[in-house]
C-alpha cells in the first residue's frame, strides 16, 4: 500500500510502530522493547509502584510480575515493599539497568535513523515535538 493513500494519520503511524517492533529486536537492543520501555518508565519517574507500572504498560498483572522478574534476574531493578503501604511494591531501576538501557537506546536511535530516514534532522524534531503535544494530557494508564 502507497503511504499516501493511507486512511488517515493513526494509520500511517501503526505501519511506523510495525516497522520499529520487527527491527527492535531482543538481538538488536539487547533486550526485548517491553523491557526498554518498563526502564525508561523507571528512569522518568526515579522508581514507581508495580502496579503504576504495569498501567502504564498496559500489561495485566501477572504479564507484569514476568517482565519484572526478567529485568530482576538481569540486575536491572530493584523491588521493595512501600514502608507506606506494605501490600505494595515499589520498583526502581538499578545502575546495572541505566547502564543497559543506554546501550538500548543507542541502539534504538540506530533504529530511528533507519526508519525515519526520509526525514529531515528538523521534521525529525518536528514529528518528535507534534507526537509529545498529541500525548500530552493522555490518560496513559
Amino acid at each position: 500500500m502507497n503511504p499516501a493513500t493511507a486512511t488517515g494519520s493513526m494509520s500511517l503511524i501503526t505501519r511506523l510502530s510495525r516497522l520499529v517492533f520487527r527491527g527492535a529486536t531482543e538481538d538488536v537492543l539487547g533486550m526485548r522493547l517491553k523491557q526498554l520501555i518498563a526502564l525508561d518508565y523507571l528512569r522518568e519517574h526515579q522508581g514507581t509502584p508495580q502496579k503504576a507500572l504495569g498501567q502504564s504498560l498496559m500489561l495485566d498483572p501477572n504479564n507484569c510480575v514476568i517482565l519484572l522478574n526478567d529485568l530482576d534476574v538481569h540486575g536491572y531493578i530493584e523491588r521493595r515493599r512501600d514502608p507506606e503501604d506494605r501490600r505494595r511494591h515499589m520498583v526502581e531501576i538499578t545502575p546495572a539497568g541505566l547502564r543497559a538501557l543506554e546501550k538500548a537506546e543507542s541502539r534504538m536511535e540506530d533504529l530511528e535513523d533507519e526508519v525515519l530516514c526520509n526525514l529531515s534532522k528538523a521534521e525529525r524534531a518536528e514529528l518528535h515535538g507534534l507526537l509529545v503535544k498529541a500525548l500530552a494530557g493522555q490518560d496513559l494508564s
